[in-house]
């Protein structure tokens, strides 16, 4: 009997991991958050994955964090400042040695939550698979991408691997998963904050060259004063061309204050001006495009950290 995989985040990428584990057959269980939240999944019937303009209800069991069953493998999906309370939550259901796979953007919720629960093993995952909610319960597969995994601490990949290849997610196993996180860190510090800023689409960052090489350099001088000097090559082309790829979408921090929802700026460009601040790393661009977003947010009624 294969290990269940229990998903605490019902966001996008939560709902396409869960419902393509559920589709290949795998045990599947969606954590949420209260009663209510439970009530409300169940009245809808499972979680709807459209892919190709085809839609499929899976029908995914439901619970609840107070749930007793033991959890052996948690994907948490959540957002990265929810990540560490979510985990304080169900900490206690965790059995000894349980794998939690980390899908949180930036950096510094995954050290959080190894803290919280020590005797977990923590797997951080950085993805570029497109998907978006069209509506509760409902996640539409926008792109075809990639899902690095690893675990600093511990190079071994596991045994589960195969389990995500029949369920049709690409991924790769890696022993530089800080280079990834780091590197999808800079790419996003570059271009998301511009793009709420400027109040455009990625694609408009174009009129915007100089400032985003500007960013750039002094994001490349941080990573290799953290000694990430494989997440800094060819930063600044690998920055235009995300913007040119992607120039028709609006960055999740563009689409996070459109709908007032708190950003995950903490953990973001608020990582990487901590760190330099740290090691007292001068990096005026950076630290000034943080003040913008900061007055920006709260202009706007949103938390700035």
């Amino acid at each position: 009997m294969s290990t269940t995989w229990h998903v605490l985040g019902a966001g996008s990428l939560g709902t396409l991991w869960a419902t393509r584990l559920a589709r290949a057959g795998l045990p599947v269980r969606l954590i949420l958050r209260d009663q209510a939240r439970l009530q409300d999944y169940q009245a809808a019937g499972g979680l709807t994955l459209v892919e190709q303009g085809q839609s499929h209800l899976y029908p995914i069991p439901g619970e609840t964090c107070d749930s007793p069953q033991p959890i052996q493998r948690l994907l948490l999906a959540c957002k990265a400042y929810d990540a560490e309370a979510a985990v304080a939550r169900i900490a206690t259901r965790l059995t000894p040695g349980a794998e939690l796979i980390l899908l949180q953007n930036g950096l510094g919720s995954q050290d959080a939550v190894a803290a919280r629960v020590p005797a977990a093993r923590c797997i951080a995952a950085s993805s570029t698979e497109g998907a978006f909610r069209d509506g509760d319960w409902r996640v539409v597969f926008a792109g075809h991408g990639y899902t690095w995994l690893g675990d600093a601490g511990h190079p071994t990949a596991p045994i589960w691997l195969d389990e995500l290849s029949a369920s049709g997610i690409p991924h790769e196993w890696t022993t530089q998963i800080l280079t990834r996180l780091w590197r999808k860190l800079a790419l996003n510090c570059a271009i998301n904050p511009l793009t709420v800023l400027y109040d455009c689409r990625n694609g408009g960052l174009q009129q915007h060259r100089c400032e985003v090489a500007t960013l750039c350099a002094e994001l490349g001088e941080l990573l290799q004063c953290c000694g990430q000097p494989d997440a800094a090559q060819d930063l600044q082309q690998e920055v235009e061309r995300v913007i040119q790829a992607t120039a028709a979408n609006y960055s999740s921090m563009y689409q996070d204050v459109a709908n007032q929802r708190r950003t995950e700026i903490r953990y973001l460009l608020g990582h990487a001006c901590a760190v330099a601040n740290r090691h007292r790393l001068a990096l005026p661009h950076l630290q000034q495009l943080q003040l913008r977003l900061k007055e920006h947010l709260q202009l706007h009624g949103l938390p700035s950290d």
